[in-house]
């Protein structure tokens, strides 16, 4: 499937290569989509060029252009290599490393008068305010493609999971996959109570996704052959069988199962159980799984059933300066070229550890509130500052478990890293609250060193 706005990409990057004249018609012609797969002896003659000979000098002329050694271009190209690998080394960067930052870019419109975006809300892929992570979305997208995909979003909440999610859905549609995305607290309470109704749940909600009608009852005998392999058998018999391409299939908010352990023991083991059937049947191999969850809740699975120890694993980081000064971008804020403000959006980072939820609040109390750059950082750790919400919740969660809290008083009281037993230390790690340094356990951030050493 060609990617779209393959050919108007290919316009754009020769005007930011420089290519012009007789190398600029072979590049487009060489790299467009429907001559991907053609050899160079009928490429030549599309390209009108003089002959095969002159052909093959031009692509030598067009390589040195996007050889490593050039600015801007690909790191894995070197000219002087033999054999015939260029084009496609080449071909390969364009499309999987270039091409989804120009589509980022092209459909990320510059600040003008950005309305109030409400800040509990998912940042969609298109907002003009979703910045990426490199090479966090890069990398998340190659994996999509693979047969039998698992890809795991770790983070703490309001990291931006959902929107990683939901990026890597869209890709995966982009290049002929099914989208199916699936919430899991959008289920009622009740699909909860056992799990053969949570499993008939899942899976007519997947197939009216996909626009099927659920057949539930002609491949479901619980009696028989109990919930699990009902499952398995709806999958394999009917929605992978009936659906001619892979689906991309996003379970966010994962961590709801985790309220119910009856139910989790069995269906957290399938999901693993699935992805490994890749191995052995092929029909496996077009089912790719997205999970996200915000890791906040403690579980325990047999490592060799767990989903949360194979596939690829991505972590969300913080924020850099880069990206903390885009976002500023989007607000209307000149800070590249102001050192006084790059300071500024320094000493903001290292306050909320680049947190993009922390980043965003301070930004709308600074755009729409004219909170002062000064008061804003004097009254963070507060109870009146604008993190005061944020920092409450956070309170209120270590309050519930005395033995977090007293663990997180150690972590703030001492100046040095302590180390944690490992079960808590996982925990308040997961809560965004600690990052470990080996085996030391060390504040997060200024934010939450600040309000529980005044608070616990």
């Amino acid at each position: 499937m060609k990617p779209k706005g393959w050919d108007q990409f290919l316009k754009e990057v020769a005007i930011d290569q420089n290519l012009k004249g007789r190398l600029r018609e072979i590049f487009l012609v060489r790299f467009a989509y429907e001559n991907w797969r053609k050899p160079d002896t009928k490429v030549w003659e599309l390209a009108e060029a003089a002959s095969h000979e002159t052909y093959k000098k031009q692509m030598t002329e067009l390589y040195s252009c996007f050889a490593n050694d050039q600015p801007n271009g690909c790191p894995e190209l070197d000219p002087r290599s033999k054999g015939p690998g260029k084009f496609q080394v080449l071909r390969e960067w364009l499309k999987d490393i270039k091409y989804p930052d120009w589509k980022q870019a092209s459909a990320m419109p510059t600040f003008s008068s950005l309305s109030i975006i409400d800040l509990q809300m998912c940042i969609k892929v298109d907002s003009p305010i979703y910045v990426q992570r490199p090479p966090v979305e890069v990398d998340s997208c190659q994996e999509i493609l693979k047969p039998g995909a698992l890809i795991r979003i770790k983070a703490p909440e309001k990291m931006g999971k959902t929107s990683l999610l939901n990026t890597i859905l869209v890709y995966a549609e982009a290049y002929d996959c099914y989208k199916v995305y699936l919430n899991l607290r959008g289920a009622e309470g009740a699909m909860f109570t056992t799990l053969d109704k949570f499993l008939r749940w899942f899976c007519a909600n997947i197939s009216r996704e996909l626009g099927l009608k659920p057949e539930l009852d002609d491949y479901w005998d619980e009696e028989l052959f109990g919930s699990l392999v009902s499952c398995k058998t709806y999958f394999q018999s009917y929605l992978l069988k009936k659906i001619d391409r892979p689906i991309a299939l996003g379970l966010d908010n994962l961590d709801r199962i985790f309220e119910y352990p009856d139910i989790a023991k069995d269906f957290l083991p399938m999901l693993r159980y699935w992805h490994e059937e890749a191995n052995n049947l092929k029909i496996w191999q077009n089912l790719r799984l997205v999970i996200a969850n915000s890791t906040e809740v403690y579980i325990k699975l047999d490592a060799n059933q767990s989903p949360f120890n194979v596939g690829r694993q991505i972590k969300l980081p913080g924020f850099n300066l880069e990206q903390v000064l885009t976002l500023a971008k989007y607000y209307g804020f000149s800070w590249s070229e102001d050192k006084k403000q790059q300071e500024f959006a320094k000493y903001l980072i290292e306050m909320v550890g680049g947190h993009p939820y922390l980043i965003r609040l301070a930004f709308d109390a600074l755009t729409y509130k004219n909170i002062p750059q000064n008061k804003l950082l004097e009254e963070a750790s507060t109870q009146g500052g604008i993190y005061g919400a944020h920092l409450r919740r956070h309170w209120s969660n270590l309050q519930s478990s005395p033995g977090l809290a007293e663990a997180m008083k150690q972590v703030v009281k001492t100046e040095m890293g302590v180390q944690l037993e490992p079960s808590v230390a996982y925990k308040l790690e997961s809560m965004g609250l600690i990052n470990l340094v080996g085996d030391e356990a060390q504040p997060t951030c200024k934010l939450y060193h600040s309000y529980f050493l005044d608070n616990l």
